[in-house]
């Protein structure tokens, strides 16, 4: 099927991405809903010049709705002009992992406009997940942390196998999802098997609370590998 992702730059919606297109799908294009709201519960915030870079690595067209809300009706006027702005989508790439409240909302807008969607990594194994991303190729920083338990210096830092192993333990002390399906960090692909290019970034990482922080691209490039 021809099938539109909504896309982040984010570790689960890249994987989607990917696995959709192991599984025989059609990627016709990227849509990126950028959060009224930076506390949106549905959408996660990237900086606009980070998902354009990675839209070039994939050589994937790009569309970004701006200031969408997460109410249906918002949520359903941004999907139809994402696909709208892209020809013969069948479907929509979601890369929802275990929250009914993403799931739902989007099944609910494409389907009310006639559209399939796809959420090829429901309910996976977190732990596994983590691990079979860096297993598959995927090369990811941290750009957000939100709970307690994750050290700040993770962020901007690249994560492989041993860094999963130690987010995997600390999840299991501290009791925040290894995947960070509750909110507790947010990432950014840097590598993935079906990019043309890798990006690499520059930037500064700054607490914003005891336990919180984030990491701030200055700079993006697209470099070989």
């Amino acid at each position: 099927m021809k099938l539109m992702v909504l896309f982040t730059g984010g570790k689960d919606s890249s994987y989607a991405l990917h696995v959709a297109y192991l599984s025989g799908h059609e990627t016709v294009g990227l849509c990126y809903m950028q959060p009224a709201l930076r506390d949106s519960m549905l959408f996660h915030e990237q900086q606009l010049e980070v998902v354009s870079a990675l839209s070039k690595a994939y050589g994937l067209p790009l569309h970004v709705a701006r200031s969408v809300r997460d109410d249906h009706h918002s949520l359903k006027r941004a999907l139809r002009e994402c696909v709208s702005s892209f020809r013969r989508v069948e479907g929509v790439v979601v890369g929802a992992i275990l929250s009914d409240y993403q799931r739902l909302r989007f099944l609910r807008a494409s389907e009310d406009l006639g559209l399939w969607s796809y959420t090829p990594i429901w309910r996976k194994s977190q732990e596994a997940y983590m691990r079979e991303l860096v297993a598959e190729g995927f090369t990811f920083i941290i750009t957000k942390i939100s709970c307690y338990g994750l050290p700040l210096d993770y962020l901007g830092r690249e994560i492989d196998e041993s860094s999963v192993d130690r987010i995997v333990e600390l999840a299991r002390k501290h009791g925040f999802s290894p995947a960070f399906e509750g909110g507790e960090a947010e990432t950014l692909v840097v590598k993935a098997p079906l990019m043309k290019k890798r990006l690499r970034v520059e930037g500064r990482a700054y607490r914003t609370g005891e336990f919180t922080g984030e990491f701030v691209v200055e700079r993006v490039r697209l470099v070989d590998w």
